[in-house]
């Protein structure tokens, strides 16, 4: 199949409810989609870059001048063959996960639909795999404890079994202690986006009590040993998100003993070559995973739910309903929860399974533009 045309859509749609966590308050949902078309198909990616360098350095305008004057040019107009190795196309370019992912996974779900197949069935190499994927839901630091609390009400009450709060110095004992004496059985772990240091051991000790399902990425965003230090001094295991952009990082983690489990995101780690490798080495070492969000629109969030379906996301991942994150997403159908089992469906169309409305792709664009052979 041949790549004829890719366009790029800067797009940003307003959140339901302000998502706030130790680095910063999100009101609205910036991205870029990456669409590639080729005999009469077209793939979608997503990139989870932000206006601002918070949560990685990677951009908005950072990410799309690296797509459009590095990697597209090397991607248009190529026949794709396959993909286990995709690094021709990001020749030149050091770094910038966020830019390949994108590019990456728009190929996967286009080739996915060449081979007339969902994108799982890719991942997995025609197995059977799962097609309900176990969800959780994250709440934003909140004004008040009462209104922390009563978010996590609403949320149980709609039949999500995994809670995960964000927290920093000075909100963290007191709202952990009060939901889990409130919800003695649900399933509560708690996200420092790396708003603590080592001299804080004391606290996740006090943690320790709370019966906690981990604690994500407690330490440095870049660190990995120090939190190999830490993880040696509690019981709670330690979630490594931030620190995991490639392979080694994950490799240096497992043997370091840095983490007891791993976030995956596929932005973060650049693509679905890389979170494969990083699942197979993880299934390999005994070392859990699941799927991180990024406050996807409903293709990011499908290419979540795809890869979650490979045997080593044993824990419910950040893949909410659309309802939690927008009033009208830019694709359909929208996800909802099974309520009976803290799920989401997996989508069964051809890749990623759903439908691109580009009138709402309009309505929400900030910026577009068309490379062609």
């Amino acid at each position: 199949m041949k790549i004829e045309r890719i366009e790029l859509h800067h797009i940003s749609q307003k959140l339901v409810h302000p998502f706030r966590t130790s680095v910063g308050t999100q009101l609205e949902r910036p991205c870029i989609l990456v669409s590639v078309h080729g005999e009469g198909l077209t793939g979608w990616g997503e990139c989870v870059a932000s206006t601002d360098p918070e949560y990685t350095y990677e951009t908005i305008s950072t990410a799309w001048h690296i797509l459009k004057d590095f990697i597209i040019p090397n991607t248009v107009g190529q026949e794709i063959v396959g993909l286990g190795d995709t690094k021709a196309y990001f020749k030149g370019v050091r770094g910038h996960p966020l830019a390949k992912a994108a590019l990456e996974n728009s190929l996967w779900d286009i080739f996915a639909k060449a081979k007339e197949v969902p994108l799982s069935r890719l991942l997995n190499r025609d197995s059977d795999h799962a097609t309900r994927v176990e969800v959780g839901v994250s709440i934003g630091i909140q004004p008040t404890l009462s209104e922390l609390l009563n978010r996590v009400g609403n949320f149980v009450n709609q039949g999500y079994q995994r809670i995960k709060i964000k927290i920093e110095p000075g909100w963290e004992i007191e709202p952990l202690t009060a939901i889990r004496e409130r919800h003695p059985d649900i399933k509560l772990m708690a996200d420092a986006n790396s708003a603590f240091s080592l001299d804080d051991v004391p606290l996740f000790q006090e943690m320790d009590n709370l019966n906690l399902l981990m604690i994500e990425q407690p330490l440095h965003y870049d660190d990995i040993y120090e939190h190999s230090k830490l993880q040696k001094q509690i019981k709670t295991p330690v979630c490594l998100d931030e620190s995991i952009h490639l392979p080694t990082h994950a490799k240096a983690a497992i043997e370091l003993g840095s983490c007891r489990i791993i976030n995956m995101k596929v932005g973060r780690v650049g693509g679905l070559n890389n979170a494969k490798s990083i699942h197979d080495m993880c299934l390999k070492a005994s070392i859990p995973i699941w799927c991180g969000g990024m406050l996807e629109t409903g293709i990011g969030r499908a290419t979540n739910l795809h890869l979650a379906t490979m045997p080593n996301f044993t824990l419910p991942g950040d893949i909410s309903a659309t309802s939690r994150y927008y009033h009208e997403d830019i694709a359909e159908p929208a996800f909802e929860l099974n309520r009976e089992d803290s799920t989401i469906s997996v989508p069964m169309g051809l890749g990623i399974g759903v439908e691109v409305r580009l009138d709402r792709v309009k309505k929400h664009r900030i910026r577009h533009e068309i490379f062609t052979i």
